[in-house]
């Protein structure tokens, strides 16, 4: 069977990294993938090349584009033939519906939502006007897929349709994510902390809905009451020359505290070197770096939006969104736990993810449902694989 995904773009991500996870887990001895990417081959388009296989970046940047482009862009899926076109974010969506419509040849198509809807205003004018489109003609896709309840019941409330709703969320690789007991010896030397200070992280590229100050209002108000942590910032755009960022560090009063390390390729190796690692967010869908940090076997502090409290379950702890003293006291909660505290909540953590959110098992659940749509029997009541029903259960 041969999939054709429609992506966006391919910049690091949680949906495209949620993308290349599941190229690299699937099984191409039944399935064929191909890629196109809107925009251009990003920073993730390497490493899909690098996966053998096929990649087209179409220079597609937003909806003002010629005619003829879409006309490429559709007879670029009549020359793949695949079997089901798969939509990745709004645009990729719409675009892979609009194609279908445009060529000479039909095929199903399948979306997928990555993100929470809590403010629509919120939202950038061009990808707000997506999302209204989208919920005009949600009834066309085979199957919606969504990874997490709440970005699906959002969504509805905006006019998608629910019949062709599915949950399955995202997965993450556990031999790439894992516990190394060198790592945190060799985070505290190479940011020029102390052997026994405790780390405390936020992995999150620089963006309002990361909620980096509230973040950094808690580790102030954490940094006052304890004099050994110090705090670890993983992320596009964190840098120090960030002056929106770094104003708000110095505002606090934790400049000698905070490291601000920028993207980077090692995320693996700095999480599995922290203690606590929190997610900050005032609104999300399915927030990767939970699940991978949990699969580092370090603990998280998380706020209650999107399916951030179903991941961590009762091996962290969940505190409400915008609030920097919860937020805190949640810090200072596994603090206090101390040293064997912690190490027993991670290793609860990673059981966890293991038991219910490994990448083969999600990768089995798209597979299922390719399979379905295809054979022409997607049923939203009875497709509920193993993946998807881990959610409810958390």
């Amino acid at each position: 069977m041969k999939i054709a995904h429609i992506i966006t773009g391919l910049p690091s991500g949680g949906a495209e990294g949620m993308l290349c996870k599941l190229l690299a887990y699937s099984d191409r001895s039944r399935f064929e993938s191909v890629v196109i990417s809107l925009q251009g081959q990003g920073v993730l388009g390497q490493r899909i090349r690098e996966l053998e296989i096929p990649l087209y970046c179409m220079n597609m940047w937003g909806w003002g584009q010629p005619i003829h482009a879409w006309f490429r862009l559709a007879h670029l899926l009549k020359r793949i033939g695949p079997d089901l076109v798969q939509g990745w974010m709004y645009y990729g969506n719409l675009a892979a519906l609009l194609a279908r419509y445009m060529g000479p040849v039909s095929m199903p198509v399948a979306w997928n939502v990555r993100q929470s809807l809590y403010d629509l205003s919120a939202e950038r004018r061009q990808t707000a006007l997506m999302i209204r489109v989208g919920a005009h003609v949600s009834k066309q896709p085979a199957a919606i897929v969504y990874n997490s309840h709440v970005g699906a019941e959002q969504h509805e409330l905006r006019g998608y349709c629910r019949g062709n709703r599915r949950i399955l969320p995202n997965g993450f690789d556990c031999d790439e994510f894992a516990h190394r007991p060198e790592a945190r010896p060799w985070l505290r030397h190479e940011l020029g902390f102390g052997s026994k200070t405790i780390l405390i992280g936020l992995v999150a590229r620089f963006h309002p809905m990361k909620d980096h100050k509230n973040f950094l209002e808690a580790a102030g108000k954490v940094a006052r009451c304890h004099s050994n942590v110090g705090f670890v910032l993983v992320g596009e755009g964190i840098e120090e020359h960030n002056n929106d960022l770094m104003s708000v560090v110095e505002s606090v009063g934790i400049r000698k505290r905070v490291r601000a390390l920028g993207q980077r390729a090692d995320v693996s190796r700095i999480m599995a070197g922290l203690d606590i690692v929190a997610s900050a967010s005032w609104t999300e869908g399915f927030p990767n770096v939970v699940g991978e940090a949990m699969a580092c076997e370090v603990p998280c502090v998380v706020t209650d939006v999107g399916e951030s409290s179903h991941i961590v379950g009762e091996t962290g702890v969940v505190v409400p969104p915008r609030d920097s003293h919860a937020l805190a006291q949640a810090c200072e909660k596994l603090i206090d736990v101390g040293k064997e505290g912690r190490r027993s909540l991670g290793r609860a953590a990673r059981s966890r993810i293991v038991a219910r959110f490994s990448i083969t098992h999600v990768a089995y659940a798209y597979e299922r449902l390719y399979e379905t749509i295809v054979a022409g029997t997607a049923n939203p009541d009875t497709h509920r694989v193993h993946a998807a029903s881990s959610l409810s259960s958390g």
